[in-house]
């Protein structure tokens, strides 16, 4: 009898054991696609937003350039720096959050992918829509002035930023109301969530003063040209 009830009890151990993997595994499955249809939701809203951006931006830096090309004499020097200023030709200041991220140092499990445990363009960019979306006025990566025509793309094991390469870590700085920036960062089942899930490092600090340097990089339109007004 004695050896019976062990042969039981070792029985509805594995039982549980398999039925504790199973309800482990299908909750981690349900947080990823929540976290997905969010994401889903935020990215479909900011795409109207960028794209009101990119025609304001254009419609500016055009504005720029024949003011410029008219002379100094023949324009206001603070209508000039105002236009520059919002086309991100200039170096900001002003209080925000400066978020820094670095690969996982958690090894992978058996059978688990390595690439979960390290940041990707799609991380970093997820990063940058979120402080958008939550009003940042200017955005910097890695000291890269992040603009609509501005690119983060994976490059092999690094991340190109306006066509510079870097490796982890990342640093963002972006200017705004800090408690707006960092609670759009810390939303549950948010950004920052599902990269700590995997071990990567996400540090978010607020801050009175964070500086934003100026695009220097050069933009090129193929197709985009102003409207000529009657």
């Amino acid at each position: 009898m004695a050896y019976k009830d062990k042969k039981e009890k070792f029985f509805m151990f594995l039982v549980f054991l398999v039925l504790g993997i199973m309800v482990s595994t299908q909750f981690r499955s349900a947080e990823m696609q929540r976290s997905h249809n969010i994401n889903q939701q935020r990215a479909e809203d900011l795409v109207e937003k960028l794209k009101t951006s990119e025609k304001e931006k254009t419609a500016l830096q055009e504005r720029v350039k024949k003011l410029e090309e008219t002379g100094a004499g023949n324009s206001d020097p603070k209508e000039t720096f105002a236009m520059k200023m919002r086309a991100g030709e200039v170096t900001m200041q002003g209080p925000g959050v400066e978020v820094t991220l670095d690969d996982s140092k958690v090894p992978a499990k058996q059978g688990e992918d390595p690439n979960l445990y390290i940041i990707h363009d799609d991380d970093l960019l997820r990063i940058l829509n979120e402080l958008r979306a939550a009003g940042a006025e200017a955005i910097s990566l890695n000291d890269q002035r992040i603009l609509d025509i501005s690119e983060v793309r994976c490059a092999g094991p690094t991340v190109s930023v306006n066509n510079t390469r870097f490796s982890p870590p990342y640093v963002v700085r972006a200017i705004g109301d800090p408690k707006r920036l960092e609670s759009a960062l810390r939303l549950r089942g948010g950004v920052v969530e599902t990269l700590k899930f995997w071990g990567i490092t996400v540090d978010v600090i607020k801050k009175d003063q964070v500086t934003v340097p100026a695009f220097e990089g050069t933009r090129h339109y193929e197709f985009a040209k102003p409207k000529e007004e009657k």
